[in-house]
């Protein structure tokens, strides 16, 4: 008998056009004789499902159910394919958790902690995974500009806490530009890292739990003319990725050590993209997606692709991963 999974794409954040985008990517993907796949999309408007002839049916959240002529239909499996809030910071994780519907990915309190820029980076710091120098601040907190930049230097990067694919994320190269920065951030999240900068190569790194083993997928390499790897340098073609990564064998067999290590001790689930700056040959933490992109444009299928392995089987061992 097929299994009904609930696609869930959408989302609260300005990811939601790049989670559409991954949730149409699943389902295409998802093995047909085997799943029933639903389209829910989650706004901050409504949670919906919208059939193929894009027929709106309304969810109940009491149960997470939809009801299509007189015929109640429940979820065996919620595929989260929702990036930032409230798909990658546990928000829904704790929803599905008190209706116990199985869900893929990283539990509510691993979510939380992984979204969380800062959060993530002190946790990891007690296990002796290198980061760059930082300074935190929140909404309403004094700005001393000297004050930051003799801690950290110029130039830095202003990163809004809890935002994904670059949004929020300034390159600061003069203090006459570090304040602004910062309240630009702060209109996206009302939490904000300021980071060092880190001259190096950088790299992002797929893992998930494959067939019982934490397997690391690739080593992608990201060059970008830009001045760092910005949103339009990650979906406007303004990037080179290179995978496997044009690096050494002692910097790829740490960053891969590092990279199992991080998904161990966080206690991640499912599908993970890790990215790192190279100083030498250390690999230095900068953050981690718990729902990385699934697009066709997407580092995590790209790197699958190359290992041989197609999306309805990694999708197969992330809904096996959930049930289970």
């Amino acid at each position: 008998m097929k299994k009904n999974v609930a696609v869930l794409m959408g989302g609260y954040s300005s990811e939601y056009e790049i989670s559409m985008k991954s949730g149409l990517v699943v389902i295409e993907n998802l093995d047909k004789e085997t799943y029933n796949s639903y389209r829910i999309i989650i706004s901050k408007k409504e949670w919906i499902y919208l059939d193929e002839n894009n027929n709106k049916f309304k969810i109940n959240k009491g149960d997470f159910s939809i009801q299509i002529d007189n015929e109640k239909i429940v979820f065996d499996v919620a595929l989260i394919m929702i990036h930032g809030s409230p798909g990658e910071d546990g928000k829904l994780q704790s929803y599905f958790e008190l209706l116990r519907i199985p869900y893929t990915g990283c539990s509510s309190y691993s979510s939380a902690i992984t979204f969380n820029k800062r959060d993530c980076i002190s946790v990891l710091k007690k296990h002796n995974i290198p980061s760059a120098k930082s300074v935190y601040l929140n909404l309403g907190d004094k700005i001393d500009e000297d004050k930051i930049i003799n801690k950290i230097g110029l130039p830095c990067f202003v990163k809004a806490n809890r935002s994904g694919s670059s949004f929020g994320v300034y390159m600061v190269k003069h203090k006459k530009d570090l304040a602004n920065s910062i309240e630009d951030s702060l209109k996206i999240d009302s939490e904000v890292l300021i980071e060092s900068f880190l001259d190096g190569i950088e790299v992002s790194v797929g893992v998930m739990k494959y067939k019982n083993n934490i397997e690391v997928f690739g080593i992608t390499q990201l060059i970008t003319d830009n001045d760092f790897f910005d949103y339009e340098a990650k979906y406007n073609g303004k990037s080179k990725e290179i995978t496997p990564a044009n690096i050494s064998e002692v910097q790829k067999n740490n960053v891969i050590n590092i990279s199992k290590n991080i998904y161990k001790k966080l206690g991640l689930k499912g599908f993970t993209r890790s990215e790192f700056i190279f100083v030498g040959d250390v690999p230095f933490f900068l953050e981690l997606n718990s729902v990385p992109g699934m697009t066709n444009e997407s580092i995590f299928p790209k790197q699958a692709k190359l290992k041989g392995i197609p999306l309805n089987e990694l999708l197969n061992e992330l809904i096996k991963e959930a049930i289970e």
